[in-house]
């Protein structure tokens, strides 16, 4: 019984977070930075969104509901966000800004935002850790939740520390490509996160 439900919430968390399709983003978001900068982006992201899935795995909508938000809200709000970090991708907004910079200044760390949420923690991952731990009472079905999660943010570590080689594979100009093609497709997930959280509210259908 513990395996299959192992099995059934490792594979929904995956799909959800879906690792293999975070990885361009990731090397979209940090372009042209250091491999040591690439890690430790990575690793701060992997680590927030832990910390994120965790507090909502234990406390699940008690942690929205304290402060009087629920979920179709907050799938509302990361949409918007979303969609603000797509513009960015599909205009180089980042690019240019990094161009008109003459001196060195701290570049921005895209960890805690768009990488650990919402992209990783997204509302699809933190409704899936609620649900699932509501699924699995008690502190066994805790400890089973937070293991699957723990596993696959491993693999999205792991696969984050290939943007490197995938970097030099696609080249400059591969990499302008792919922005602007995830830029389309970011703007289209926070699309559907915001259609998805009005059609929660009974605004669409």
């Amino acid at each position: 019984m513990d395996s299959a439900f192992l099995i059934s919430a490792f594979v929904t968390i995956f799909v959800i977070i879906d690792p293999i399709g975070l990885t361009p983003l990731f090397v979209a978001l940090t372009q042209g930075d250091s491999p040591a900068r690439r890690r430790a982006i990575a690793l701060r992201a992997c680590a927030l969104a832990l910390g994120i899935l965790v507090a909502f795995a234990l406390f699940g909508e008690q942690v929205l509901g304290f402060v009087g938000i629920s979920m179709p809200a907050f799938r509302i709000a990361g949409g918007l966000l979303l969609f603000l970090t797509a513009l960015e991708m599909l205009f180089e907004r980042r690019s240019k800004r990094r161009e008109d910079q003459t001196e060195p200044v701290e570049r921005p760390d895209p960890s805690v935002f768009p990488l650990a949420i919402p992209l990783i923690a997204g509302p699809g991952a933190i409704a899936s850790v609620i649900l699932l731990a509501g699924q699995r009472p008690g502190l066994g079905g805790l400890a089973l939740v937070l293991g699957v999660t723990l596993a696959v943010l491993a693999v999205v570590f792991a696969l984050f520390l290939t943007a490197g080689a995938l970097e030099r594979i696609l080249g400059r100009t591969g990499i302008n490509v792919v922005t602007r093609l995830l830029g389309m497709l970011l703007a289209a997930l926070s699309v559907q996160f915001v259609l998805d959280g009005l059609k929660a509210f009974g605004f669409a259908s």
